[in-house]
C-alpha cells in the first residue's frame, strides 16, 4: 500500500485510520470521553480544553514509489504557531509526515511502528549526502506534548525531526535505520530539534549510520537521558551556522546516562566555517551565534573507532577551506563521569577557531577511558586541541 503525503494536524490521521480519542478537562466536574468517531465530530463537541490521544497500533508503511515523494514531500517548516523559524525551505529539507498541535498524546504502546521503507532510498541515492526532496521520516510540531512508545524502522532519511516546537517530552522510542548492503544508511539521524525549547528524549534505542541525536539551530532547554547508542554518532550540537549572516544558537542542552556501542563519537560540536561556499543543504557557512552551556555526564561507550569527543569549527563542504573564520563562539563545555573503552589514545579532539577567540571554559571530570587499539590496553589521556582557553581538567598535546 501506498500512504500518500500526510501533514497531520485535525483531521488526517482519521484518513489513515488511527484511533483519536479527547477528553475535556475544563467544563465538566469529572473528564468526559468522547468515543471513537470520525474526527471533525470529536473535535465539534471537545474544541476546548482537551488532550488528544493517537493512538498507532500497527505499522505504517510508506511506498517505494521515490518519484511520488520526491515530487509531493512537504517542507519541514514552520513551526506550531506559524510565526517561528525555520523558514518553509529551512536547509532545503523535505519530510513525508507532519504531526502537530497542541495538547498531544501520541501513543504507540512499544509497537505501533513507522517504516519508511529505507533500503529503496539508501540505494537511490547511493550516498549522496542531503539527496533534494528525499524525505525525513516524520516532523513533530507541538507544544505540551507526549510521545510514547513508537518505532521507526528504515526511515527515508532523517528519522524524527523537532520543528518549532516547546516542552514535548518523547519517550521509549525505538529508531533503526541499517542497510543491507554496502549502500550506507546515510542521513538517516535518529531525531534533531530545530527552532525549539525545553525538549526530552528519555529512553531511546537507536542503531543508525549517523548522529543519533543531534541539537541545531535555534534549540534551547535539550535533554537527552537514558538511552542507548548502536554504531552511529552519539549525540551532536549542530552543526550550525551554516546561513550566512543569521544569527543561530544551541544553549543549555545535556545528555546523561547514555551507553554507546561501537559509536564513532560520543558528543561532537559542529559549526561551519565564517566563510559561505555554496548554499544548503550541503553547502554554506558563515552563520553567527554561540553555542553555550552544553553537559555530557555519565555516559560510556564501548568499542568506540576514535577520539569520542569532538569540537570542530571547520564544517564545509569544501576539500580546502579557512579553518580560523567562524565567528560562532564555544564555551561552557563540560564532560564529566566519562568511561569506557576507544580504539584511540585521544579523549578528545577540538578544533576551535581563531577568529572568536577560541573555546572557553570547557571542562572535564572523572574520565576513565581505555584505549584497545594497543596490545595490552592502556589508559587513554591525550587531548589534542587547538585554540582551547584555559583547559580545565585536561592538558593540550
Amino acid at each position: 500500500m501506498r500512504i500518500s503525503l500526510v501533514r497531520v494536524s485535525i483531521i488526517v490521521m482519521h484518513a489513515l485510520s488511527v484511533a483519536a480519542d479527547w477528553t475535556d478537562f475544563g467544563a465538566h466536574e469529572k473528564p468526559v470521553s468522547c468515543p471513537r468517531r470520525a474526527i471533525i465530530q470529536g473535535f465539534e463537541k471537545c474544541r476546548e480544553n482537551s488532550v488528544i490521544v493517537i493512538e498507532i497500533k500497527g505499522t505504517l508503511l510508506w511506498s517505494k514509489d521515490i518519484q511520488y515523494w520526491l515530487k509531493n514531500s512537504l517542507p519541514i517548516g514552520p513551526g506550531v504557531d506559524q510565526e517561528s523559524y525555520p523558514p518553509a525551505a529551512y536547509q532545503n529539507q523535505t519530510t513525508a509526515m507532519i504531526l502537530g498541535g497542541k495538547r498531544l498524546h501520541v501513543e504507540g504502546y512499544g509497537h505501533g511502528t513507522f517504516d519508511g521503507n529505507g533500503q529503496t532510498w539508501y540505494d537511490f541515492v547511493r550516498g549522496e549526502s542531503n539527496y533534494p526532496n528525499r524525505p525525513h521520516a516524520l516532523v513533530v510540531t507541538a507544544e505540551d506534548s507526549y510521545f510514547h512508545g513508537l518505532r521507526f524502522v528504515q526511515p527515508q532519511m532523517w528519522t524524527v525531526t523537532v520543528v518549532g516546537s516547546k516542552r514535548v517530552l518523547l519517550e521509549d522510542i525505538y529508531v533503526n535505520a541499517t542497510s543491507s548492503n554496502r549502500n550506507p544508511a546515510r542521513n538517516t539521524d535518529g531525531a534533531n530539534t530545530m527552532f525549539s525549547d525545553r525538549i526530552t528524549f528519555r529512553r531511546w534505542t537507536i542503531q543508525n549510520g549517523n548522529d543519533c541525536i543531534a541539537a541545531k539551530a535555534n534549540s534551547t532547554n535539550i535533554i537527552i537521558e537514558d538511552s542507548t547508542f548502536h554504531d552511529g554518532q552519539g549525540v551532536a550540537i549542530g552543526s550550525i551556522g551554516q546561513y550566512y549572516g543569521r544569527f543561530e544558537t544551541v544553549e543549555n542542552a545535556t545528555a546523561r546516562n547514555i551507553v554507546a556501542y561501537g559509536s564513532r563519537y560520543l558528543g561532537r560540536i559542529k559549526t561551519w566555517t565564517g566563510e559561505q561556499n555554496d548554499w544548503p543543504p550541503n553547502g554554506g557557512g558563515g552563520g553567527i551565534g554561540y553555542v553555550k552551556n552544553i553537559n555530557w555526564d555519565n555516559v560510556t561507550i564501548h568499542d568506540g573507532s576514535r577520539a569520542p569527543f569532538v569540537i570542530n569549527q571547520c564544517y564545509t563542504n569544501v576539500d580546502q577551506a579557512n579553518c580560523s573564520t567562524s565567528t560562532f563562539d564555544i564555551s561552557d563545555i563540560s564532560y564529566k563521569n566519562v568511561q569506557g573503552s576507544i580504539r584511540s589514545a585521544h579523549v578528545a579532539e577540538f578544533q576551535c577557531s581563531r577568529s572568536h577567540g577560541g573555546c572557553d571554559r570547557i571542562v572535564f571530570e572523572n574520565v576513565q577511558l581505555e584505549n584497545i587499539a594497543v596490545d595490552p590496553p592502556v589508559a587513554a589521556s591525550q587531548y589534542k586541541c587547538s585554540n582551547v582557553n584555559e583547559p580545565d581538567g585536561f592538558k593540550c598535546g
